[in-house]
């Protein structure tokens, strides 16, 4: 068997790591997303209280240090499941506010479907072609500063002009961190699945916030 043969037959351990990698990556996003929504679940039955803005900031930071700082050990895993759990917790409130007006019930699903269609559309085109997306770090990285700092303004200046618009901006904020994502653990940019899932989840998580706001106000129930 010559050089190239033995070649194609065995691919490089780089290939075989990234491989390894998007398949862990999934994986655990699709058990971090069941995990919660059953947290959200709970959250909706049991008529949990929102928590205020600056509660949700301490614990998704907190928890999202945690998680960093444990993500090359089994612990990791475990902080993972913590902090999406909370995650899916704070929706638990939010989705059962949209719950109780007339046509709520549709909004939320509509807004949970068109998350669903969207990611799985970007995260499959970056995956099937390939394409390097790095280049959107940069644009990324100061939209989503800059939409941060605004929807902040919006909730103390009580504009909820802004909030849609920020909702508006988000969902192409995220829409553009999935394909970046998927590319950099695509290309091997992103090494670790653990941080990989983190990224994924929480641009699904502020998608479909951003979708349920929109597709509330626009129907009439925001």
């Amino acid at each position: 068997m010559n050089t190239y043969a033995r070649s194609v037959a065995r691919p490089s351990t780089s290939v075989l790591a990234t491989n390894k990698v998007v398949r862990n990556t999934f994986l655990l996003l699709s058990l971090t997303l069941i995990f919660s929504a059953v947290s959200a679940g709970v959250a909706v039955v049991t008529h949990a209280p929102p928590l205020t803005w600056w509660m949700v900031l301490l614990g998704y930071f907190g928890l999202l240090f945690v998680t960093t700082s444990l993500r090359n050990s089994a612990w990791g895993l475990v902080s993972v499941f913590a902090l999406t759990g909370f995650m899916g917790y704070t929706l638990g409130p939010i989705i059962g506010l949209y719950l109780q007006l007339p046509n709520g019930s549709q909004v939320v699903m509509t807004a949970m479907g068109g998350t669903g269609v969207l990611f799985m559309g970007l995260a499959g085109y970056a995956l099937v072609s390939r394409r390097d997306f790095s280049y959107m770090r940069s644009f990324l990285m100061i939209g989503i500063l800059v939409g941060f700092l605004a929807s902040i303004a919006a909730i103390f200046l009580h504009m909820p002009g802004l909030s849609l618009a920020v909702s508006a901006m988000f969902v192409l904020l995220m829409s553009g961190l999935i394909l970046y994502q998927t590319s950099e653990i695509v290309h091997g940019g992103e090494t670790n699945y653990i941080m990989a899932t983190i990224t994924l989840f929480v641009s699904i998580y502020n998608l479909f916030l951003s979708l349920l706001q929109l597709i509330g106000a626009f129907s009439g129930d925001d």
